[in-house]
């Protein structure tokens, strides 16, 4: 069975980057307009008679009406905004219409989206990247739909790991917006280690959180030791919060008392808030075990380069961090030991040394090694992205030019491949099918869907009644389905995502199906 991680395209990843680091209005800045200072009493005393004397005339007679009819009267219910654009990524760059949402219930887009598992494919993992970030107006023009869309579009990037994106949308929707909305801007603040906005806003709105803890917790970073202490006994004496949630608050406001305590049991479910206050009292949790989310920590120097290079490799499954990030990592230093993670930057670093000195011998001898450790880290896609077009550029035979023809397959290049034995891979590069149909089943249902298969008219008809979204989010889900052994599913999927457009997602999950599934 097929168990891929996903990874955006370079090109995605690149462009949603440079929207992520790009200086943006805070959610604080956007809850507090200016206003305009009044005239004092005495400035508008002194000003009457210049004001008198500046007023023109009055007509000689008031305006009168050509007729009596009623004018027109617009009625909206409150609670109904404005239809509002929320996303980080616009339309010229995914492709994907603003009305992506339009035409659907809320409530079935947000039970999709919650309902989707982790993706094993990185084409499928990156149309959902896509259209969560693309920007689309709320369902039906309604604003409360939409923030209700935006907190699971947020919390399914937080899942994935992809804290940066999670952070800019949810900044976006309005962290003021409700409880609910700050509660998930507090929880991703505490990950990614930017917290200190989230408390400040938190200080200056206490009515935003509900939760005793992260009360707690931004009073005691802002030196209001004494609130902290009240509320901290408030919780305790009438059983607001978890003992095991006491218990650590209590040390962390008071660590001198507990200087030479046994360390705390580990939760039997973490938070972010435990988390850091884990690692604030001095007793850090490795990530390894924990959600995917937690491992952005050990992407800092705080940690050792062994929970670095684990920690990007998880999140380089996901599509949550760039390829080139891995690759840093990888060649930061030399491998300190043997076995596991260390025999993969060997590797791969002995194969880059061979590449950069252009011999065909060198890389001949390097890169067999490296792709089956690549394989061993599900991380066949993002290699490839990373070193095809320069490994195109040398003549290979035997073993070795099966894989780079392979790994150029696995690239956004894949068009530009040449044609080879492995005919069925180059007509998917192409986009059509001829000849005879495989027996593999797999292999039938692609060879089918890139030939006359039509897409279901059920999933073709909510495409087109402005229920574009809800449709690819239903497609992803068969996508998922089909690549774990469901030939009928895997061909309705690609048919779909054909009819709708997508036309390079197509190709490259099929791809990205034929090549990941084959044995080493």
């Amino acid at each position: 069975m097929l168990h891929r991680a996903a990874a955006l395209p370079r090109a995605f990843c690149v462009s949603a980057l440079g929207l992520f680091a790009a200086p943006g209005v805070t959610a604080q800045q956007t809850a507090e307009p200016a206003v305009d200072r009044p005239l004092s009493v005495i400035d508008w005393l002194g000003t009457q008679d210049s004001l008198a004397a500046a007023q023109p005339a009055p007509p000689a007679e008031p305006a009168v009406t050509s007729s009596g009819s009623i004018p027109a009267v617009t009625v909206e219910p409150l609670g109904k905004g404005r239809p509002r654009q929320i996303g980080l990524v616009p339309a010229t760059v995914t492709g994907l219409p603003d009305t992506l949402w339009f035409g659907s219930d809320p409530d079935t887009l947000i039970k999709l989206i919650e309902s989707l598992p982790d993706l094993n494919l990185p084409a499928a993992q990156s149309l959902l990247f896509t259209i969560l970030l693309a920007e689309a107006k709320a369902p039906g023009g309604n604003a409360t739909a939409g923030d209700g869309l935006a907190l699971a579009r947020v919390s399914k990037l937080l899942e994935a790991g992809a804290l940066d994106p999670a952070l800019s949308l949810i900044e976006q929707a309005g962290v003021t917006t409700s409880p609910a909305h700050f509660d998930l801007y507090m929880r991703i603040s505490l990950l990614a280690g930017t917290e200190d906005r989230a408390c400040a806003l938190l200080g200056t709105a206490p009515h935003l959180s509900r939760d005793y803890g992260t009360r707690i917790f931004c009073d005691a970073r802002a030196s209001r030791w004494e609130d902290a202490a009240l509320t901290f006994g408030a919780a305790q004496a009438l059983n607001l919060m978890p003992e095991a949630k006491l218990a650590l608050i209590d040390r962390f406001l008071h660590p001198d008392v507990f200087e030479d305590a046994r360390p705390l049991p580990d939760p039997r479910e973490m938070d972010p808030l435990s988390f850091r206050l884990f690692e604030s009292i001095g007793e850090p949790k490795p990530t390894r075990m924990l959600p995917r989310p937690y491992a952005v920590a050990d992407l800092r120097d705080l940690a050792g380069w062994k929970a670095q290079l684990e920690a990007a490799e998880r999140l380089t499954r996901a599509g949550a961090l760039p390829d080139n990030r891995l690759l840093g990592l990888y060649t930061d230093r030399d491998p300190a030991a043997s076995g596991g993670v260390w025999d993969r930057v060997a590797a791969l670093q002995r194969f880059e040394t061979a590449l950069e000195t252009g011999s065909s011998e060198a890389i001949a001898k390097t890169l067999p090694r490296a792709w089956r450790a690549m394989r061993q880290a599900e991380l066949e896609v993002p290699f490839a992205t990373l070193f095809a077009d320069r490994l195109a550029q040398i003549e290979l035979t035997g073993t070795s030019a099966r894989i780079a023809r392979d790994m150029g397959l696995l690239s956004p290049a894949y068009e530009t491949i040449p044609a080879g034995t492995s005919d069925l891979l180059s007509q998917i590069a192409r986009g059509e099918t001829s000849g005879r149909r495989p027996d593999v089943p797999l292999a039938a249902a692609i060879f089918d869907a890139f030939k006359d298969a039509q897409a279901p008219a059920r999933l073709i008809s909510g495409a087109q009644n402005n229920r574009l979204g809800e449709t690819v989010l239903k497609t992803l889900a068969l996508l998922h389905e089909g690549a774990r052994g469901d030939p009928g599913t895997l061909r309705d999927a690609l048919t779909t995502l054909r009819a709708l457009g997508l036309e390079d997602t197509a190709r490259r999950a099929a791809l990205q199906v034929l090549i990941l599934e084959r044995p080493t």
